[in-house]
């Protein structure tokens, strides 16, 4: 290699009247535009194959001549006014979205959405899974209902590994370097023409940290990145992948994206009001914000300026895993963390104790733990998931009730425009309102479904299944000749499967919960399902195992392997290197997506939910999101939500094997191949109807962000903006209250409670008193609550209910405060009651995150 001793940028020359081009390309709604796509797939259909469906690359690799005769050509340029014209209309400012209608305008953005990785769109390499893709739907759906959101990444040079196999049909990884000079990708400059540097502190290093651009629609994601000369080798390659290196890169990419991302933020003149959190790795950030809360307000302690802070901060959990959650032993803390620890005025040891997790024998600092701690706010990604995360982190808050962890659940989507087919949507535009492209979460949009005739809905989706398996046989016939198979081998792959066929498809993640030789514990029994002459059943794989992980790939090479054999070879076919190309192909093709997680480990997933709106159906186990979407009208449950005991996960793979066996021979077949004298599965459609009809108001982005919005982000907002502006005073009020009840809580008691009549009957009265000393505390600074429900066997109150207590008065003579209640019951039955107090304050997000309470 040689170094230059000079660069230059060569950019694409446009002929004038199509420099528009330029714009389109670089701004990603055309990544959700059908037509945007289809304006630059006409420049050169092969050329935008080739480049991945990059624009940016497109343009720059095009011939002259061919730019020219596009501008000669009238129908072209009439195409590309069109898309012009759709693209000014929405990214027009007086455009009124969403959030203009319900909140108004806005500066600037006062949102941060925090997220290790962004799937937006498959040339654009920044992302390794779900986690990336939820995030760049999110960012993509914040844009179509205008939020004032601003998204913060890193930049990675070779993003996630490219999966190939080798001949033994094993795994291998590589990793091809991303050329940010020809992706929808800019540097970000300071007014005076030089590059925009951020300085984090990293260990004994200062991080120099380039930034760089990515607009999504109406919102801009920035993108951190560590590539620079001036820095030494080990930061400088800090961004080369995402999730590579050990612990030590890790939680220097972590320190990255928190820390250099407020510090980002800070110097674009943003300071949001409301974080979010997407997972735990960004949690650092909330130190850094905590860091200049308090160099501003010299008065502020740490807890002082961390019960302010916290107040705009929101987490979303995403693992029900412990063995996913991202932690660190201490000695790396102590490498990374001395100088902030003592700017921020707390000792080595109450710095660990912010992410302390005990693990048995020892204890490891656990950003989830922090992330948990500094959130006014927390989520998971589905019912059963914020249930399952209730549940395990339980331990954090040992007096409260499970169902009352201040944890609660959004569940997940998917952007509907970014993965329906153009056919299905050109469908949808027939016959349903054109609102189902921006307001898809009405449920009277959808109910217009059964307006489409059978006949066109099969037929689009038989097309799709066609480009399917047309895809799936040319990718094939690549990976066998990468790998050096027999050519007869790469000839019978232009045969495999059936463009007719029942088609299954299983991708996403190749970790072991997901069980995805499920399918393979019966070959026999599967084999005749496969090979049946009037009803064939085929199925396609695709996935990546994280690199270190073997089980995984050892998954991989025993579904190649199968399908090497020949009672498999024309109906099993795994495809290499899953991504979001890969991804589109099979939500928009197969005709049932199946999942069979281990439950309750699946905390959503999305995959499922793109087939929705592509005419397919699911059969999954009830885990993550179809646990909540599940209807018999509409997809196949395996199982009953039964959970198993490690010690019987041998017994339920069978029990589930045999069920998912029972549901292909006598439900999914039957259903798909059962047809009518016009040769239509009228049973089959009238579950894709079902599907449309239901889950389609609910299971998207739209719906997701905006009940992010007004449940967390704004209600974050209010309470943030209404502790620090106009100045800093009621927050230090607040502050000073929370250092009160801290320091005087031990004191508060209750000393007694009675319950009159002890026996009622049916629509009695039954009141409860408690008398409480409250110490040096004021009746104004708490809650006392009367909780009551039902009993277990054990006499414990159930799910119980807690409810206001009436103050009454303070008793003469002594310092007892009573309180009092009375309660109507309307149905006979063991009752329990108790009573407790908690702190109350009208800026406290919720009293529960103090973790102070006194029960009876």
């Amino acid at each position: 290699m040689v170094k230059p001793i000079a660069t230059v940028d060569v950019t694409p020359n446009l002929p004038p009247s199509l420099e528009r081009l330029r714009e389109l390309a670089y701004n990603l709604r055309w990544s959700w535009d059908h037509e945007t796509i289809a304006l630059f797939r006409r420049l050169d259909r092969d050329l935008w194959q080739q480049t991945e469906n990059n624009p940016v690359a497109l343009l720059g690799l095009i011939s002259q001549d061919v730019l020219q005769a596009a501008a000669e050509d009238e129908a072209f340029m009439a195409h590309l006014d069109r898309a012009c014209a759709a693209f000014d209309a929405y990214m027009s400012p007086e455009t009124r979205t969403w959030y203009k209608r319900n909140y108004g305008p806005f500066e600037k953005p006062f949102i941060a959405y925090f997220s290790m990785e962004y799937g937006l769109t498959e040339c654009l390499r920044n992302y390794s899974g779900g986690l990336g893709i939820l995030s760049g739907d999110h960012i993509k759906s914040a844009s179509d209902l205008g939020l004032p959101l601003v998204g913060i990444g890193l930049l990675y040079q070779e993003g996630y590994f490219h999966q190939y196999l080798n001949a033994d049909g094993y795994q291998q990884q590589s990793y091809p370097v991303n050329d940010y000079a020809n992706l929808p990708v800019q540097q970000v400059f300071r007014a005076d023409g030089k590059p925009l540097i951020v300085e984090v502190p990293i260990a004994k290093y200062k991080a120099k940290v380039l930034v760089w651009k990515v607009q999504v629609g109406r919102v801009a994601l920035y993108l951190l990145d560590t590539n620079d000369d001036a820095n030494p080798p080990e930061i400088r390659d800090l961004t080369d992948r995402l999730y590579g290196g050990d612990k030590r890169n890790r939680i220097r990419q972590e320190i990255l994206l928190g820390v250099g991302g407020i510090q980002l933020l800070e110097e674009l003149d943003m300071r949001p009001t409301a974080v979010h959190m997407n997972e735990g790795h960004s949690a650092f950030l909330a130190l850094e914000r905590i860091r200049i809360m308090m160099k501003e307000n010299p008065g502020l302690d740490f807890w002082q300026a961390a019960d302010i802070f916290t107040a705009g901060s929101v987490y979303t959990i995403h693992t029900p895993v412990s063995a996913g959650l991202e932690r660190f032993g201490y000695d790396l803390i102590d490498e990374h963390f001395p100088h902030l620890w003592q700017e921020l005025g707390l000792t080595r040891e109450q710095f660990h104790d912010l992410g302390r997790e005990h693990m048995g024998g020892f204890d490891l600092f656990s950003l989830p733990v922090m992330a948990l701690r500094l959130s006014s706010a927390s989520n998971g990604v589905s019912q059963l998931h914020g249930s399952v995360s209730r549940s395990m982190w339980q331990w954090m808050f040992p007096n409260v009730p499970e169902h009352e962890i201040p944890i609660g659940a959004v569940t997940n989507g998917v952007h509907i425009r970014s993965w329906i087919s153009r056919e299905m949507a050109e469908l949808f535009d027939r016959y349903l309102d054109p609102l189902w492209r921006s307001e898809p979460d009405r449920p009277d949009i959808w109910w217009e479904v059964d307006r489409i005739p059978d006949g066109e809905l099969w037929r689009s989706h038989e097309r799709r299944r066609e480009r399917l398996v047309s895809f799936a046989r040319r990718k094939l016939r690549n990976q066998l000749e990468s790998r050096g198979a027999p050519p007869s081998d790469i000839e019978n792959a232009s045969e495999v499967l059936n463009p007719d066929a029942l088609t299954i498809g299983f991708a996403r993640r190749f970790a072991t919960y997901k069980r995805a030789t499920l399918l393979f514990r019966d070959r026999e029994r599967l084999a005749k399902l496969l090979n049946d002459e009037d009803r064939p059943l085929q199925i396609i794989f695709a996935g990546k195992a994280h690199p270190h992980d073997h089980l995984g790939k050892e998954l991989i090479k025993d579904i190649v392997k199968t399908a090497e054999l020949p009672e498999f070879r024309h109906s099993v076919v795994f495809l290499e290197n899953y991504d979001i190309s890969v991804a589109r192909y099979l939500v928009q093709g197969v005709d049932v997506w199946l999942n069979t997680p281990r439950r309750p480990h699946e905390a959503s997933g999305t995959s499922g939910m793109k087939v929705i709106y592509n005419g397919g159906l699911n059969a999954s186990i009830l885990d993550g999101w179809w646990a909540e979407g599940y209807d018999p009208s509409l997809g196949w449950a395996i199982g009953s939500g039964e959970e198993y005991a490690q010690h019987e996960w041998d017994l339920q793979d069978y029990i589930e094997a045999q069920a998912l066996y029972n549901i292909l021979e006598k439900d999914i077949i039957p259903a798909f191949y059962t047809r009518g004298r016009d040769g239509l599965p009228r049973e089959w459609i009238s579950h894709i109807k079902s599907s449309m009809r239901k889950l389609s108001p609910f299971f998207n982005t739209f719906r997701m962000v905006r009940e992010y919005t007004e449940e967390y982000y704004m209600p974050s907002h209010a309470r943030f903006t209404s502790l620090t502006q106009p100045d800093m005073t009621r927050g230090e009020t607040f502050a000073n209250w929370r250092k009160k009840i801290r320091d005087n809580w031990n004191a508060v008691a209750i000393e007694r409670v009675e319950v009159e009549p002890e026996a009622l009957k049916v629509n009695e009265e039954i009141t409860v008193r408690a008398w409480i000393d409250l110490g040096q505390l004021a009746p104004e600074d708490v809650i006392v609550q009367l909780y009551y429900g039902s009993l277990d066997s054990r006499g414990q109150i159930v799910a119980g209910e807690a409810i206001t207590m009436d103050y009454c008065r303070l008793e003469d003579g002594s310092n007892l405060h009573q309180f009092i209640y009375t309660l109507n019951y309307a149905t006979t039955g063991k009752r329990g009651f108790s009573v407790r107090v908690l702190p109350n304050h009208e800026d406290l997000a919720n009293p529960i995150l103090t973790n102070l309470l006194v029960w009876a």
